[in-house]
């Protein structure tokens, strides 16, 4: 027998993996990173449609939140809502949010396939989508200044505070329990606010705010102390426009030192169903019925549907859901 032995005698038996086992620990491998990837990719879908969801519901909430804090102060003022009112405005009538028809309705709604008279339906970015319906509301604002003294023949008034929020250009209500004047204040410094005649536009055609309204040389009146106060205009419109981006928006006009200016509010509205509730109906009419019947004055409540859609796209196509919120005309409903 040799004296010596070959490489692999006398160390015992080599282990390792066959080929076999390398192949079924290989398909095992895949097997556990296929089910990983697919709850990631379950989670991922989830997420986003939970986000897509959440999107949905801040963009309501704004929506409903700001449309009936308007709807809630529609045709208030701090003063008795009947009283009669001197417009002294340049051509009032010339424009929504100084016409005292519109004041006295104080509540307008516009059928989708009814334009604004002073805006047509278009495809630019901020304009109103055909096809949508749209509100306009009209108020005084909260901010309610005390007059302490009237200088007619100096067309000014003296407020009983200097931080009253109002600037030149501002276009304001006085009352008291005898009457109303809605005009454009002048100049303000401090707790002084002039209300002369001419102005920037629209500007007063006259700087005596009495009734009956006459261009020139007016109506005196005096709004004395201590009870007669000032207000802002608030005069709004809501609709559906184009937002640049290729999808739609909800969108607010507003008045803004004697002009309008428009914002987007929500994204994602595509839709807005409006009707409306007349003082001693049963049930909510649309835009056409109450024109027709010529009772916007006698709305006292709205119900809004908005339709939203959210941007982003899974795979169960985009998130879309119908809200639908009522509010009160609270100054119709006191």
């Amino acid at each position: 027998m040799s004296r010596y032995r070959t490489p692999l005698q006398g160390y015992g038996r080599v282990s390792g993996l066959s080929l076999i086992e390398l192949m079924i620990a290989m398909v095992l491998g895949l097997l556990v990173v296929g089910a990983a990837i697919g709850i990631f990719m379950s989670n991922r879908q989830t997420y986003r449609a939970t986000e897509s969801l959440a999107r949905v519901q801040e963009n309501a909430r704004t929506a409903f939140e700001l449309m009936a804090r308007d709807v809630r102060e529609a045709g208030g003022n701090p003063c008795v809502n009947t009283l009669p009112v001197a417009n002294v405005l340049n051509a009032p009538a010339t424009r929504w949010w100084t016409n005292l028809t519109e004041w006295g309705a104080a509540v307008r709604g516009y059928r989708s396939d009814e334009a604004f008279p002073d805006a047509a339906f278009g495809s630019g970015a901020g304009d109103r989508v055909n096809g949508t319906e749209a509100i306009q509301l009209l108020s005084g604002d909260d901010n309610v200044v005390t007059i302490s003294a009237h200088n007619t023949g100096g067309t000014q008034f003296t407020l009983n505070r200097a931080n009253h929020g109002f600037a030149a250009g501002d276009l304001l209500m006085a009352c008291n329990s005898r009457q109303a004047s809605i005009f454009q204040a002048t100049a303000v410094g401090g707790v002084n606010i002039t209300h002369a005649s001419g102005g920037a536009s629209p500007g007063n055609c006259t700087g005596n705010l009495g009734l009956p309204v006459q261009c020139g040389a007016g109506t005196v009146f005096a709004f004395s102390a201590p009870n007669s106060v000032l207000v802002k205009l608030h005069s709004t419109r809501w609709y559906i426009g184009n937002n640049g981006r290729g999808g739609l928006s909800l969108y607010q006009s507003r008045l803004q030192n004697g002009a309008i200016v428009s914002q987007e509010v929500a994204e994602g509205v595509r839709t807005m169903q409006v009707t409306y509730l007349v003082r001693g109906d049963n049930a909510y009419s649309t835009a056409q019925a109450v024109t027709t019947n010529n009772a916007w004055a006698n709305v006292v409540a709205l119900r809004i549907n908005l339709g939203l859609e959210d941007t982003e796209r899974t795979e169960g196509g985009t998130v879309r859901r119908n809200l639908i919120q009522v509010a009160s005309l609270r100054n119709r409903n006191a």
